[in-house]
């Protein structure tokens, strides 16, 4: 055999995707002696840089003189074929360059590396030349003999590190490498099962059998506020366990949920991993080589934990999937909860949707028989749900500057009276959403966006909440300069907690946002405070509505339940009716019974109907009803295309453009598309736009919108993609983002 022959039949190389905004993989040539296989996560040249890229293909060559070598592997568990594909489907489902999908899940390892040797200090029984009572008091706090760290033995002593240090230099303490902490305790799962009642145990047998399975099964777990969803999917979780595989549960608000990761404790004997952007990037890459590795059995994460390179993944939760914090709106567009089904499917595992309202795609997956339904109708221990009733403002109205009516604060006063605590809930961050002039009407607006000042009156600010900026509130008017002209306009939760400061100013109160300093921890202290009863009246936006358990909380009122109602979101009536159902279903969650109280100027739409008449299940026929009719989804397919840049001309010229390049595509068997201005039928692509975004300029690019809507049987992103190659090229800082079903509408 000739040895060039065989050395040409040893050429080798690998198509290696890196992690940029680009779609296509890069071909090197693998060098001999190293062996490659998808997965592999490498050390590649690209450009005048060196970066990591994951093989996704070896092939045989006969010639690679002219591409560029791997330069190495890097000492990583190998990505399985399951997340290549993960990638791969998410890349084309949202148009979004693979380089970019694959760098959500391999973020995390470029972190990985030696772990710092922690050193522990014990006595060697040497007595220290000099016996001071700091130095005594360390060596009785380490005579038990174990080691412990610098600043624990110091804390123990009630001394100086430089104590220890010296008692090190005397010979009286050794120093020694100590082992590193695991990085999540594997979950016992028969530490403490809890008692389930009938409905739940059914429930719960069902997901059971699911993960038992070990195929691919979508389940909806339905069930009331306070029904025990959460104890019932534990239980699948506990299987998963017992069957040495893998669990995920992905939750909306993760930093603030220490109550979910204390009943994961008492259920299973330990906390599962977190995994959200308030880990440190150290642990966050721990944590992905336990996953990769199999060490990690469960982690609670955001929705950025789908990405995770499981070893064995059985399970997977979304809880409260109805929430749009679900939904990713930059960068790679995805909604978590339709691509935890993907992974789901992708992996042969089970995946289980759980809410008290859930979405209107996931109710009707489950009437028609694709998702398996799971309902829970009543509140655990036959707790009665709350008491729900409307306040017509028309009839009721607040005095005039203040925004609690007479009935709601007289309703407060009762609870206050019982020791019971009460919930005010306004989705309405900072003091007041407009400032105005009322000498010569000038209204604070954004210089980079077409939005109002929000003024936070605790910061002394003026804040846009769409692209972060801020300035200080001035004493004078900048237009007419007229002195304390200045007024507020409108509610928001700092001027909602005046107002409770003046009514009842002997009740303790604590206004929840998300915009005060102290972050994620401030916000979990505050909640368990909560919890604890140490506070009578909470204030708060929507955080309050996620999920959490106040014993002591009775009553709930809703400040401005129409708030939701006003956009032009097709998406509004749920939103809001799943807002103000989860809000009121805080109230009479412990021993004694709740009520909810709905301020509203609109007391006949058919969402406050539906949510006192307590008949959730008309609401949702209606509303499935009115979408089926309007073809809108779950019933078709949107997807937006929206073009921005800093030149309002350019942005508007190329949207334009695209109409023009869709309008001019050929007829193709995958799609037909609807003639600009006719009727379109219903197997046809209408395409909207362009037209000027609500918010027409954000962080100073102005924004046209484009929106497709699909019969579900048409290949919308086929279309897209031959509208965007048909269309021009975007020059400057053009940019076109597409967004498949989106959930904002600004």
């Amino acid at each position: 055999m000739d040895p060039a022959v065989d050395a040409a039949r040893a050429l080798r190389t690998a198509d290696v995707v890196a992690p940029v905004a680009v779609d296509n993989s890069y071909s090197y040539r693998v060098p001999p002696g190293l062996d490659l296989a998808p997965g592999d996560i490498v050390e590649i040249p690209l450009g005048t840089r060196t970066t990591t890229g994951v093989v996704w293909d070896v092939r045989a060559t006969q010639s690679a003189s002219n591409l560029k070598t791997v330069a190495c592997r890097r000492d990583l568990p190998r990505l399985k074929k399951n997340l290549l594909d993960f990638v791969d489907w998410v890349a084309r489902w949202t148009l979004s360059p693979r380089g970019m999908v694959l760098r959500m899940a391999i973020r995390a390892a470029d972190d990985i590396g030696p772990e710092p040797v922690r050193l522990g200090y014990r006595p060697t029984g040497v007595a220290p030349e000099r016996a001071t009572p700091a130095r005594l008091r360390a060596l009785q706090a380490a005579s038990d003999g174990f080691a412990r760290t610098k600043s624990a033995l110091a804390e123990a002593a009630g001394c100086s590190s430089g104590v220890i240090d010296s008692l090190v230099d005397c010979g009286a303490l050794e120093a020694l490498a100590l082992p590193n902490d695991p990085i999540a305790p594997p979950p016992d799962p028969d530490f403490a099962p809890a008692r389930l009642e009938a409905a739940q145990h059914a429930a719960a047998r069902a997901l059971v059998r699911a993960v038992e399975a070990k195929t691919f099964s979508a389940s909806l777990l339905e069930g009331v506020t306070g029904s025990g969803k959460t104890e019932v999917y534990f239980e699948a979780v506990a299987q998963a366990l017992r069957e040495n595989g893998q669990a995920l549960i992905l939750m909306p608000e993760i930093a603030l949920t220490a109550q979910f990761l204390d009943r994961f404790a008492a259920r299973f004997g330990v906390r599962p991993a977190e995994w959200h952007s308030g880990v440190s990037q150290r642990k966050r890459a721990r944590i992905w080589a336990g996953v990769a590795t199999g060490e990690v059995k469960v982690v609670a994460g955001a929705r950025s934990a789908l990405f995770l390179p499981f070893a064995d993944l059985r399970l997977l939760v979304v809880d409260e999937e109805h929430e749009a914090a679900y939904k990713q709106e930059d960068g790679v567009s995805y909604h978590a909860r339709d691509m935890a089904v993907v992974r789901a499917r992708i992996d042969g595992a089970a995946v289980v949707l759980a809410s008290a309202t859930p979405s209107i795609e996931t109710r009707v997956n489950a009437e028609q028989g694709r998702y398996q339904w799971l309902r829970l109708a009543a509140r655990h221990g036959d707790r009665p749900m709350p008491d729900l009733s409307a306040i017509d403002l028309r009839r009721s109205a607040p005095p005039r500057g203040q925004w609690i009516s007479p009935a709601l604060a007289e309703a407060v006063r009762e609870t206050l009276a019982r020791k019971e605590q009460a919930l005010l809930f306004l989705n309405r961050r900072g003091y007041a959403p407009l400032t105005l002039c009322r000498a010569c009407g000038h209204r604070f607006q954004c210089p980079n966006c077409t939005a109002w000042l929000v003024e936070h009156r605790f910061r002394r600010a003026l804040v846009c909440h769409h692209c972060g900026h801020v300035e200080r509130r001035p004493d004078a008017c900048p237009d007419c300069e007229a002195v304390d002209s200045l007024v507020p306009c409108g509610p928001g939760v700092e001027r909602l907690g005046e107002e409770v400061a003046t009514l009842f100013p002997d009740a303790r109160t604590l206004t929840l946002s998300s915009d005060f300093p102290g972050g994620a921890e401030r916000l979990r202290r505050e909640i368990d405070e909560i919890a604890r009863g140490n506070f009578d009246i909470v204030i708060g936006t929507q955080l309050v509505a996620k999920g959490h358990n106040f014993p002591q909380l009775t009553l709930v009122g809703a400040v401005d339940a129409d708030v939701g109602l006003a956009s032009g979101d097709p998406r509004a009536a749920e939103r809001t009716f799943q807002l103000l159902q989860q809000v009121t279903g805080r109230a009479g969650r412990g021993d004694r019974p709740g009520r909810g109280l709905v301020q509203t100027w609109q007391p006949d739409h058919p969402v406050m109907r539906a949510l006192v008449s307590g008949d959730q299940e008309k609401f949702y026929a209606e509303e499935i009803f009115a979408r089926r009719n309007a073809q809108l989804p779950p019933f078709s397919r949107l997807a937006a295309v929206v073009v921005s840049s800093t030149d309002r001309a350019a942005a508007e010229a190329h949207a334009r453009a695209l109409v023009r390049a869709a309008a001019a595509l050929p007829d193709d068997a995958r799609w037909k598309v609807a003639p600009a201005g006719g009727l379109a039928r219903a197997d046809e692509i209408v395409l909207l736009g362009p037209a000027e975004a609500p918010i027409a300029m954000v962080r100073g690019r102005h924004r046209f919108r484009l929106l497709a809507r699909a019969p579900r049987t048409a290949d919308l992103q086929g279309f897209l993609r031959a509208m965007l190659a048909a269309g021009p090229k975007p020059r400057g800082n053009v940019r076109a983002q597409v967004d498949v079903e989106p959930m904002s509408f600004l």
